[in-house]
């Protein structure tokens, strides 16, 4: 049965864990200095927090899986569902062992399907990650509106 997968950069994490535990009405079954995880049942989701994002906010979704099988499957459909998918392979990430790939929606959200292997000690590089969001950042980035009004258009905007 696959788990929907939620992970939220936040700046407080005690705070942030305070709110969630009381919210779920369940401790995390994961703490680390900079992260926490919560393994719900109902609804289930593996909901995550962190400290590591770049902004407060949604830091990326997925979907987990529990075997192989499940993973193929869930794998061909990125495929089908259009996009680059950085596979990204055995690695270790938010404090475990998984095999994973990455693709970004067409909004541009980070999207990771995975099979948690085992634990690590290690939060991990992040590198398929953050191949996924460079590759966007890339695309959009001469186009991301601006704070304050600009004199002079930028080239790469106009039609």
């Amino acid at each position: 049965m696959k788990r929907l997968h939620i992970h939220m950069a936040v700046e407080d994490l005690p705070r942030s864990i305070g709110f969630y535990s009381a919210l779920f009405a369940a401790e995390p079954a994961v703490v680390k200095a900079d992260y926490a995880k919560w393994m719900l049942e109902d609804p289930r989701v593996n909901f995550a927090i962190s400290t590591r994002g770049r902004q407060p906010g949604l830091d990326h979704l997925g979907i987990q899986v529990e075997n192989s099988g499940e993973l193929q499957e869930v794998y061909a459909r990125l495929h089908k569902a259009g996009g680059e998918v950085i596979e990204q392979g055995a690695t270790a990430c938010c404090y475990a062992k998984s095999e994973k790939s990455w693709i970004d929606d067409p909004a541009g959200i980070a999207w990771e399907t995975f099979l948690t292997t085992g634990e690590s000690v290690d939060y991990g590089d992040g590198t398929g990650e953050r191949a996924v969001r460079v590759a966007h950042e890339k695309q959009s980035a001469c186009c991301v509106p601006q704070a304050a009004p600009v004199a002079t258009a930028s080239a790469c905007c106009d039609s």
